[in-house]
């Protein structure tokens, strides 16, 4: 116990919650934020994947996929991942060049 408080002293914080509650909240906050961060990879590589003039198609498999490969997580539920989509979707100022079947 006293060498993780040197070491949250020396760090500025622990690297592991102390209680299985904070535990878990990490996780989830972790897990939406990888969500998220899937969710602008998808929508960033289907414009770079779209020809000048076509329309930006994203896709809630495209953010699963990202979702697994890259962040490593076996299960991502269609509704959370739409969730996601749909939060940057919004805040990327896609309704001009982008179609998503997030909204279906």
């Amino acid at each position: 116990m006293v060498l993780i408080a040197a070491g949250a002293v020396w760090k500025g914080r622990a690297l592991r919650p102390l209680s299985r509650k904070r535990a878990r909240a990490a996780l989830a906050r972790d897990y939406r934020r990888h969500l998220l961060r899937s969710a602008d990879m998808a929508i960033s590589a289907a414009r770079r994947r779209a020809d000048r003039g076509e329309p930006v198609i994203v896709r809630i498999d495209d953010v699963i996929g990202i979702a697994s490969q890259h962040f490593g997580h076996t299960y991502v539920p269609r509704e959370q991942a739409a969730a996601a989509l749909r939060q940057r979707y919004k805040a990327g100022g896609c309704r001009a060049d982008c179609i998503t079947d997030a909204f279906d």
